[in-house]
């Protein structure tokens, strides 16, 4: 067994398949002893169904989604079977795998994964823009074989090369099958149920975590269309803002309101952040100030700040004080010489 790997408890589930019937969630009471897990049935159609687990803390907060998958992978004239641990976050991304004790995954030619293997399975699964998202088992697969089918070079405009370094070399069922259950049916299906726990909590939690999903969901539960934030999150926002996440920051400057900085506390705080902030979210500060009404002592900083900014920076901070309706007679001085150049 490869012990780069983790145990889980397996307990065998029907195969994964696509359908186009309709499926439902039907939680359940059971929790497995002292691990604090709980069970839902995602029914796919008449006959198959699954177990999908959500994982709880001892207070009852959910933590992670699992699932301990069982399935065939079928070649031509023979079906293996695969027993594998998924993991996914409480927003359904799938995140690691792992497998149960004295497992471990083959080949078409029966051969074992190495070490390599193992990590390159966790490179294909973790990509969620795939080029199994777009393809059908008959289309990548030369018939009785498990080796590409050059008809995929048409179907996706890639080169053969390329799409062999999606996949690992004679185990491409076996790439393509888990990767459409990583990122398959049950994927909505957790976002529903991780919708039903929310609350406050949950919310400040999301808003601190490293995980970005987390924030940006948790963003648009708290920030209205019109930009306003719900009061109580207002310092997880401003936390957000000073993050070292700059997609986040970034976004979360954008998405609130002009009013959140229309006090001079907030404005100098603000000024604060971009006098310590990398160059972008610089720019992205500069271009929320330039439509608030901004007070004396910023537009100040602002003027006397001009002369040492770069080219960008000095046409956003111009526009800035050209945006003013108050501005004292040094800032006008600035802004005329500056105008004038």
């Amino acid at each position: 067994m490869n012990r780069y790997f983790l145990l889980m408890v397996l307990i065998p589930i029907f195969s994964f398949t696509e359908t186009k019937k309709g499926y439902a969630v039907l939680p359940s009471d059971k929790t497995a002893g002292k691990e604090n897990i709980r069970e839902f049935t995602i029914v796919e159609n008449d006959t198959l169904n699954y177990t999908l687990k959500l994982k709880l803390d001892d207070s009852g907060r959910p933590l992670y989604f699992f699932r301990n998958i069982f399935t065939p992978v079928c070649y031509t004239n023979e079906c293996k079977p695969v027993h594998i641990n998924f993991y996914w976050d409480l927003l359904g991304n799938y995140e690691r795998y792992d497998l149960p004790e004295g497992k471990v995954l083959t080949k078409i030619d029966h051969d074992e994964f190495k070490q390599e293997d193992y990590e390159k399975l966790q490179e294909i699964l973790a990509k969620q823009n795939s080029i199994f998202a777009d393809l059908e088992m008959e289309e990548l697969i030369a018939k009785g074989t498990d080796n590409l089918s050059d008809s995929v070079d048409a179907k996706t405009g890639a080169t053969l090369k390329t799409i062999k370094n999606e996949v690992i070399d004679g185990a491409v069922y076996t790439c393509f099958t888990l990767w459409k259950i990583a990122y398959g049916k049950a994927v909505p299906e957790m976002l529903k149920i991780t919708e039903s726990y929310k609350n406050d909590r949950m919310l400040h939690s999301f808003l601190a975590d490293n995980n970005y999903h987390y924030q940006y969901w948790a963003m648009e539960k708290v920030i209205g269309k019109d930009g306003k934030v719900n009061k109580p999150y207002e310092q997880d926002i401003e936390r957000v803002i000073t993050g070292k996440n700059l997609f986040t920051a970034r976004t979360a400057l954008q998405k609130i309101g002009n009013y959140f900085f229309s006090k001079p506390q907030k404005q100098n705080w603000l000024w604060k952040v971009y006098e310590s902030s990398s160059y972008p979210m610089q720019i992205a500060i500069l271009k929320k100030l330039s439509a608030i009404p901004l007070n004396q002592t910023l537009t100040e900083k602002i003027a006397n700040g001009i002369e040492q900014s770069n080219e960008e920076q000095r046409k956003l901070k111009l526009n800035i004080l050209k945006r003013q309706t108050r501005l004292t007679e040094k800032s006008r001085e600035i802004l005329a010489k500056n105008t004038d150049d």
